[in-house]
């Protein structure tokens, strides 16, 4: 799978592709579905099929900080991605210039002249160009002019609601981990590089692996047990996610994974973190003893809840 950020370097390699468009944020089984679509169209029509992700949302260009909480970071789109066999992704950065295009102009410079769409998948809530003026008929209406097809994907329904990244983001914040996992066809995960840390993990007899985020703010927070991909091993754990407010007096979030069993010197690896099941919310102790004492409950009741996983 290729990765653009220049029409120019898309050209060089591809003429037409079926195509996609959206935040994919959470890549639910809602999204899951466009994408299958997407990937049997190209493959019957020999084409690539292509994802176009917008970096940053839109939400977070215009509300910065008071935007919804992110569930996929870029890095992670583009693993699920590769995994689901798309071909391309092409990364758009939506600025001030992209914001101001109006609906008609995108088709033009995006889906006509840069990426050469020759069929077009989209959700049926889409909305697109300066205030959110372009939809499906608009669509429908330039494809007849500038001969591309569009092809509009009905919402994913399950227990009689549509899922939606919303749909999981809610979920999350109440720690419903299985009903995530429902909603997402797997559990709900964080990769990132393991980073160096305090090393407090090691004084109280629990090291941890901290995890790289270049995040302000998550959709969950909590202790929870975890599975954690490292390579082609699924090891277990105990994870903190929230600001550690025992030993910690800033507003920095932060993933902290005691892996079970484990020993090994993973500085730089990149490590997936799923969230199997919610044991706590975080909490402030009175003193490092206490913190210890909670900790090895932690370890204990996670333990619990992943051996019922695998029986």
């Amino acid at each position: 799978m290729s990765v653009y950020t220049e029409f120019e370097a898309y050209k060089a390699a591809h003429d037409r592709c079926v195509a996609t468009i959206g935040k994919y944020d959470g890549l639910h089984l809602g999204h899951q579905h466009v994408l299958t679509t997407l990937c049997n169209t190209a493959k019957t029509l020999l084409l690539p099929s292509v994802v176009i992700l917008s970096e940053p949302h839109p939400e977070e260009f215009f509300a910065g900080d008071s935007a919804p909480s992110r569930l996929t970071q870029f890095d992670d789109k583009v693993d699920f991605l590769l995994d689901f066999g798309v071909d391309v992704i092409f990364r758009m950065n939506f600025d001030a210039a992209l914001s101001s295009l109006s609906a008609e102009e995108f088709i033009q410079v995006y889906l006509v002249d840069g990426l050469g769409v020759h069929t077009l998948i989209v959700g049926d809530d889409f909305r697109f160009g300066k205030n959110r003026s372009g939809d499906f008929n608009l669509l429908e209406e330039k494809g007849r002019v500038f001969d591309f097809d569009v092809l509009r994907e009905e919402p994913w329904v399950q227990d009689n609601q549509r899922i939606s990244s919303t749909l999981v983001r809610d979920q999350l914040q109440t720690g419903d981990c299985e009903a995530v996992r429902s909603l997402l066809g797997r559990y709900y995960s964080i990769g990132g590089k393991v980073i160096a840390g305090k090393k407090l993990g090691r004084e109280l007899g629990t090291p941890t692996a901290n995890i790289e985020l270049h995040v302000s703010k998550l959709p969950l927070q909590g202790i929870f047990s975890v599975l954690a991909n490292l390579g082609d091993r699924q090891l277990q754990g105990v994870a903190s996610i929230g600001f550690n407010p025992t030993v910690n007096k800033d507003s920095i979030i932060r993933l902290e994974v005691y892996i079970f069993d484990f020993d090994e010197d993973i500085y730089g690896e990149h490590l997936v973190v799923s969230f199997v099941k919610k044991l706590r919310d975080e909490a402030e102790y009175s003193d490092l003893e206490s913190l210890k004492n909670q900790i090895q409950l932690d370890i204990r009741q996670a333990r619990d809840s992943l051996a019922a996983l695998v029986k």
